[in-house]
């Protein structure tokens, strides 16, 4: 660990508390801590151009303090936990709004391809190790992996022996994950997406089922402590045209998403305001370098975002 500092402040990176530092890198650990300094070293300008994309120097720009990276780092993992904090509760949400939907049809309509969308249920995937299934198929593959899983607890012993191995779905909601519950809502049909879509303010199912392969990829990334604050989404949704431009890469318009559905979820939840909250906790570098920017805030955006508070 010594080494490491001795090392970090050879490349310009400033340490006010020598015993501090060596404590974070020792519980945290060098190659976690810099994917968080890693904004604060200098950017080589001729090998950007060349490669379109940043490509930084080894050293650190002037006023790169370690102080910043530490905050930075709690800024980051406070994000995930009120990334998480909402998740929970729309996924909760969501699978009872898709088990009462889809029970009304039959109550094992998750496995049946007449209750679920064409694309999804009948149309086979034409390349990669699926090819010649349905995404249906795939799909039920993915549930019978996490029901084998699950398959000591009692609740799903008693019912596969009662409804001939097929759990009614609002019992086999209790094994998805937030993989396996965005992925089946992209197949229902659209009538069925829409309905589920306009107790959440929006008039396009197609919409909603977008934003939960957006929010399922800042789950995964939350869930498995990665860095998010800056992280490019790699499963976009638009920016909805009523909202503040905001850029779909970056984390922020995927908080504002999560302040939506909550709205609606959970009305009386503080879970806005801590987030607004949160945002102000921001650690803006001492050389400016750190900014809200990379996580997505726009002009006006933080502020828009009390609309979503009761």
């Amino acid at each position: 660990m010594t080494d490491q500092l001795a090392l970090l402040k050879s490349r310009g990176l400033l340490v006010d508390n020598d015993t501090a530092a060596l404590n974070y890198l020792a519980r945290i650990g060098y190659y976690r801590l810099s994917g968080y300094w890693y904004p604060l070293r200098v950017i080589d300008t001729e090998t950007s151009l060349q490669q379109n994309q940043p490509v930084r120097f080894d050293h650190f720009m002037p006023e790169s303090h370690f102080e910043d990276v530490v905050k930075l780092y709690v800024f980051d993992k406070k994000l995930r936990l009120l990334a998480l904090d909402a998740l929970e509760r729309i996924e909760m949400a969501l699978r009872v709004d898709v088990a009462h939907l889809l029970g009304e049809k039959d109550p094992c309509a998750h496995m049946k391809p007449k209750c679920l969308h064409g694309n999804f249920a009948k149309k086979a995937i034409t390349k990669g190790s699926n090819k010649g299934k349905t995404e249906h198929q795939v799909w039920l593959e993915k549930y019978e992996t996490m029901l084998n899983r699950s398959r000591r607890e009692p609740f799903i012993a008693h019912h596969r022996a009662k409804y001939n191995g097929c759990l009614p779905v609002w019992v086999a909601i209790e094994v998805w994950d937030f993989g396996l519950l965005s992925r089946l809502f992209e197949g229902m049909q659209f009538a069925d997406k829409n309905r589920i879509a306009a107790k959440y303010g929006l008039t396009d199912g197609e919409q909603l089922a977008k934003w939960l392969k957006s929010l399922n990829f800042v789950r995964n990334v939350s869930a498995h402590h990665s860095r998010l604050w800056n992280i490019n989404v790699l499963e976009l949704s638009a920016c909805p045209t009523n909202w503040p431009k905001m850029n779909h890469s970056r984390p922020y318009m995927y908080f504002a998403v999560m302040a939506q559905l909550l709205a609606v979820i959970c009305p009386n939840s503080s879970w806005t305001q801590r987030l607004i909250a949160l945002i102000d906790e921001f650690p803006n570098s001492r050389n400016g370098m750190l900014t809200l920017q990379d996580f997505g805030v726009v002009e006006g955006a933080v502020e828009w975002l009390n609309q979503f508070q009761k």
